[in-house]
C-alpha cells in the first residue's frame, strides 16, 4: 500500500463525517484554549497587584478542574463518534482490511484531530490570553500593562495534558474496535435497546438519595458545615439525577403509551415509539445535560452575586477607613487608650488629616449559645457547643449605655438591672437576659441599630449587643459567678475607628505608619483601602473563574445536546423514511420532531431549576462566609441567570432540532 493510503482514508473519514467531527474538533480546541488561558493567568507577571496571590491560587485550581473535566467529557463525546464510525470500520473489515489496518486509520484520525486541537487551541489561547488578562486586571481594579508575553510552561503543560488525553482516547477507540466482531460493527448503529422496563428499585433509590441531598441543603444552618456538606450533597444529586432520569424517562414513555388519546396521534406515535427503545441512553444524556446546567447556574449566580455585592461586603466588614481594635487587660485602661489616641493624632497631623465619623467605645466580648434568654458560655456548656443548633450560637458584646447614647445620638436611661438589646442578623424576643443563670436583666427595649462592627460582620454567627448602665459592675457580677478569664471566655476590647478624607494611596501610608508605631502589640489595625485589593482579588477572581468554567461546562452541554440529536436522527432515519412512503409529509415530520423534543428536551432545564431552588439555602449559607448577606441580590442574580440560560437553551433546542429534522426528512446533504 502507498505510504499515504492510511492518512488519506483517515482524512476522508473525517471529511465525510464533518457534521460530527467539526463540532468535536471545535470543542477540543475550546478546551485546550481555556486550559492555556487559565494556566497563563495563574502565573502571569502582569497580575502583581494586591490580591494576586488569592486569584492565582484559585486559577491554579481551575486548571485542574478543566483538565479533569476535559478528560471525562472528551471520552463521553468521543463515544458518539465511535458509535457512528463503527459501521464504516465494520465494512472495511468485511472487505478484507484487518484490525491492524483499521487501527492505523484510527491512529491517523486521532493524530489529525489532536493536531487541529493542540495547534489551534494553543494558538488561539496565546492570541486571546492578553484579552483575558486585561479583563481580569480590570475586574481586580489593577494597573493595566500592555506588554504581550507567552508562557512556555503553559504551552508545555497544555500539550502534555491534552496530548495525554488524546492518547487515551485513541487507546479506548482501539479497544472498542479490537473487541468487536465485523458483524457487530456493521450493526452497531441499528442495534437498539431491548424494550425497557422501569427499574422501580433504581427509581426509589434515586428518590431517596435526592431527598437526602435536598434535606441536607435546606436544613443545615451552620455555614462551615454547609461548605463541607456541599460536596457530599453534590455527589448525591449527581447519582440521583442519573437514576431518576433513566427511570423517569422509561416511566414517562410508558405512561404516554397508555394514554390512547395522546399516543395514537400522528404527531406523537412515532416520537414516543422511537424514544421508548433508547431510554437508557436518552436518560443518561438528559441527566448529563441537567447536571452541567445546574453547575453553570450555581457557579455563575453565586459568583455574580458576590462580585455585584462586593462593595457592600467591604464596607460591612470594614465600617470605617481605619479600624482599630485593642485588647485590654481590664476595663480601667484609660491611660493606654489615651496614649493610642495621641499616637494616632500625631501620625494624622503629619498628613494634615483629621479623623471623621469616629467610633470610640469599650466592650466586653464573649460567645456561647442562647436558650430562652440565657447565654451559656461556661466551659461545661462550651464542651457541647457543636451539638447546639446554629441559631442558638451567638457572639455577645456588652457595651456601656453611655457609649451607646454618644454614638447613636440617644438619651436612653436604664435603671439597675435593666438592659437594652440590639440583635444583629437575628431576633430577640425574650423579656429578660442573663448569663449562666446569674443576674437577670430586664430588657427595657430592643433597639434597631448600633454602629457597625467589623468583628460582628466577620463572624458567621448572629450577634447581640447588650447595653448596660454600668459596664464595670456588670463584668464584676459576671465574673463573680466564676473567674473564667484564664479560659479566654471574657475579653475586653476598645474599638477606635474613623474615616479619612484622603486619597487611597495616602490612607495606605497612614495605615502602615499606624502598624509600625501607633498600635501596641495587643492591638490590631485594618485599613479599608488596603483590604479592598484582596476583596477584588477574591471576588473578581471567583467571578472570572466562574465565567471560564461556565463556558467550558456550557459548551459541553451544547455538544451533548447536538450529538444526542444527530445520533438519534441517524437512528430514526429509516423509520421516518418508511413513514414518508406511507404518506407522512415533511410538515408531519416537523410536528413529530417538535413533539419528541418538547416531550423530554426541557426536562433537564426544569430539573436544573428544581436542583437550584433546593440548593439555594445551602449556597446562601456558604456565601455568608464571604460576608454576602444580601439575600435579595442573590435571588435576583439566580433568577436572572436561570432566565438567561432558559433563553439560550431554547435557542440551542431550535438549532439542534433543525439538524435532526434535516436528517430524518432527507434534507441533509
Amino acid at each position: 500500500m502507498k505510504s499515504f493510503f492510511y492518512p488519506k482514508l483517515a482524512w476522508e473519514g473525517i471529511r465525510k463525517n464533518k457534521q460530527l467531527y467539526i463540532p468535536y474538533i471545535i470543542t477540543c480546541i475550546g478546551m485546550v484554549t481555556m486550559y492555556y488561558i487559565v494556566y497563563y493567568l495563574s502565573s502571569s507577571p502582569a497580575i502583581d497587584m494586591p490580591g494576586a496571590t488569592t486569584i492565582c491560587s484559585m486559577l491554579g485550581m481551575g486548571c485542574s478542574v478543566i483538565a479533569v473535566f476535559s478528560l471525562l467529557f472528551l471520552f463521553y463525546s468521543n463515544s458518539f463518534l465511535m458509535r457512528r464510525r463503527k459501521r464504516e470500520f465494520g465494512l472495511y473489515n468485511i472487505l478484507g482490511m484487518g484490525k491492524w489496518n483499521i487501527s492505523r486509520i484510527l491512529f491517523w484520525e486521532s493524530l489529525i484531530v489532536a493536531a487541529f486541537a493542540l495547534l489551534g487551541g494553543a494558538s488561539l489561547g496565546i492570541a486571546l490570553s492578553k484579552l483575558f488578562e486585561l479583563l481580569l486586571i480590570n475586574m481586580m481594579k489593577g494597573e493595566v500593562r500592555f506588554d504581550f508575553t507567552v508562557s512556555p510552561e503553559g504551552v508545555l503543560s497544555t500539550l502534555l495534558i491534552f496530548g495525554g488525553i488524546f492518547v487515551l482516547l485513541f487507546l479506548n477507540a482501539l479497544r472498542q474496535i479490537s473487541l468487536s466482531k465485523p458483524v457487530e460493527l456493521l450493526r452497531s448503529e441499528s442495534v437498539g435497546e431491548k424494550p425497557p422496563k422501569a427499574n422501580w428499585l433504581a427509581g426509589l433509590l434515586g428518590l431517596g438519595i435526592l431527598g437526602g441531598a435536598y434535606y441536607i441543603a435546606v436544613t443545615i444552618q451552620d455555614p462551615v458545615t454547609a461548605l463541607a456538606a456541599f460536596f457530599v450533597a453534590v455527589i448525591m444529586v449527581i447519582c440521583a439525577t442519573y437514576l431518576l432520569f433513566v427511570f423517569g424517562s422509561v416511566v414517562l414513555c410508558r405512561i404516554l403509551q397508555k394514554r390512547k388519546n395522546y399516543y395514537y396521534q400522528p404527531n406523537h406515535f412515532v416520537s414516543v415509539s422511537s424514544m421508548t427503545y433508547r431510554m437508557k441512553r436518552n436518560g443518561a444524556g438528559l441527566a448529563s445535560i441537567c447536571i452541567l446546567l445546574t453547575m453553570v447556574l450555581v457557579m455563575l449566580s453565586s459568583t455574580t452575586a458576590l462580585f455585584v455585592g462586593m462593595e457592600d461586603s467591604i464596607h460591612i466588614r470594614y465600617p470605617k477607613d481605619v479600624n482599630m481594635e485593642v485588647e485590654l487587660e481590664n476595663l480601667q485602661a484609660e491611660e493606654e487608650t489615651t496614649q493610642i489616641r495621641r499616637s494616632v493624632q500625631t501620625i494624622l497631623d503629619r498628613h494634615l488629616a483629621a479623623p471623621e465619623n469616629v467610633y470610640d467605645y469599650r466592650t466586653v466580648v464573649t460567645s456561647g449559645f442562647l436558650q430562652n434568654g440565657v447565654l451559656y458560655n461556661n466551659p461545661e456548656a462550651l464542651t457541647g457547643f457543636q451539638e447546639k443548633a446554629d441559631s442558638e450560637v451567638v457572639l455577645t458584646f456588652f457595651v456601656p449605655l453611655s457609649d451607646y447614647n454618644r454614638l447613636m445620638g440617644q438619651e436612653q436611661t436604664l435603671a439597675e438591672g435593666e438592659a437594652l438589646i440590639y440583635p444583629f442578623r437575628t431576633e430577640y424576643t425574650n423579656p429578660t437576659f442573663q448569663v449562666n443563670g446569674g443576674e437577670v436583666y430586664q430588657v427595657k427595649d430592643v433597639v434597631n441599630g448600633f454602629v457597625d462592627n467589623g468583628n460582628s460582620a466577620m463572624t458567621i454567627y448572629p450577634t447581640i449587643f447588650v447595653f448596660v448602665p454600668d459596664l464595670e459592675a456588670t463584668v464584676a457580677s459576671l465574673e463573680a459567678k466564676g473567674n473564667f478569664s484564664g479560659n479566654g471566655i471574657w475579653q475586653y476590647y476598645w474599638y477606635y475607628a474613623f474615616d479619612l478624607d484622603l486619597p487611597a494611596a495616602e490612607q495606605r501610608e497612614i495605615y502602615q505608619e499606624l502598624k509600625d508605631a501607633g498600635v501596641p502589640s495587643s492591638g490590631h489595625v485594618e485599613c479599608l483601602e488596603v483590604e479592598r485589593a484582596d476583596f477584588y482579588g477574591l471576588f473578581g477572581g471567583l467571578l472570572f473563574l466562574g465565567i471560564m468554567l461556565s463556558i467550558v461546562f456550557l459548551v459541553a452541554a451544547v455538544l451533548i445536546i447536538y450529538y444526542k440529536q444527530i445520533s438519534e436522527g441517524y437512528e430514526d432515519e429509516a423509520r421516518f423514511e418508511i413513514m414518508q412512503k406511507v404518506g407522512m409529509t415533511k410538515r408531519d415530520i416537523r410536528k413529530t420532531v417538535n413533539s419528541q423534543m418538547l416531550t423530554v428536551f426541557f426536562l433537564p432545564l426544569v430539573m436544573a431549576g428544581v436542583h437550584l431552588c433546593f440548593a439555594f439555602p445551602m449556597i446562601r449559607k456558604m456565601l455568608l462566609m464571604f460576608n454576602l448577606w444580601d439575600t435579595k441580590l442573590l435571588i435576583l442574580t439566580t433568577a436572572a441567570c436561570f432566565l438567561l440560560f432558559g433563553v439560550l437553551y431554547a435557542i440551542v433546542y431550535r438549532l439542534t432540532s433543525n439538524h435532526y429534522f434535516a436528517i430524518v426528512s432527507r434534507e441533509k446533504e
